[in-house]
């Protein structure tokens, strides 16, 4: 996402949580394609890190007209099994710390009178998943929280939507067993033939952040090759 919205022109304020050298990465093929991005570094799971994040983005780059919430942590257990504290984590970096920092943002983007707030979300939060039921819940209500943004914002010129990759070989997977045997499994029941890339994912993120997308609002959006249209897989 953050390679589509710098290929269009955008300076980028770059997230992390531990893996610094990997958003360095980043920030540095962005410098490669001549543009230019910042790394800040913000636990989510903080009381207040969503808010800091984007204040921090603000001071950084003088203004914040596009905001990204991609940030996504969950426990691998049944439901039957969740403490409060693996609740409060999830919730917190997937669904809490996205509120904060739009709250943040939302002057900026109000006296620009545009705006564009994508979060990321996944199947999971529609269709149970063995031992997601945590994470399951928390995009539900990263869903729900953008269709609710939407309907405000839209008014002030402010477009906020949702995008639902399917599953992509990032090597998130690999925190889940049997990775490879579900990477195969699921490239062979997809009708398009193959896996989601980033570049698919990027390619929808920087579009929806276009006027030409202006009248799609409050969407969650499907990128998996079809393979949630199938009743089995």
């Amino acid at each position: 996402i953050a390679l589509a919205l710098a290929a269009q022109g955008c300076t980028l304020a770059l997230g992390y949580a531990r893996k610094r050298a990997a958003a360095e990465a980043v920030a540095a093929e962005i410098a490669e394609l001549g543009g230019r991005a910042v790394v800040l570094r913000a636990n989510l799971a903080g009381e207040a890190a969503g808010a800091y994040l984007a204040d921090a983005a603000l001071q950084e780059l003088g203004g914040i007209d596009i905001f990204v919430a991609n940030a996504a942590a969950g426990v691998s257990k049944p439901l039957a099994e969740v403490k409060r504290r693996d609740w409060d984590w999830t919730v917190d970096i997937n669904a809490r710390s996205t509120l904060a920092a739009v709250q943040v943002l939302l002057p900026h983007m109000q006296s620009r009178r545009w705006g564009r707030i994508l979060t990321v979300t996944s199947g999971g939060s529609r269709r149970t998943v063995p031992n997601y039921g945590m994470t399951g819940i928390s995009k539900a209500a990263l869903e729900a929280m953008t269709r609710y943004l939407a309907v405000e914002l839209a008014p002030h010129g402010i477009i906020a939507n949702c995008i639902s990759p399917g599953l992509v070989d990032t090597g998130a997977i690999d925190a889940y067993a049997e990775n490879a045997a579900t990477l195969a499994r699921v490239a062979g029941h997809t009708p398009a033939g193959r896996l989601a890339t980033p570049a698919d994912i990027g390619a929808l993120a920087a579009w929806l952040c276009t006027d030409a997308a202006g009248m799609i609002v409050g969407q969650t959006i499907e990128v998996d090759g079809g393979y949630s249209l199938l009743t089995f897989g």
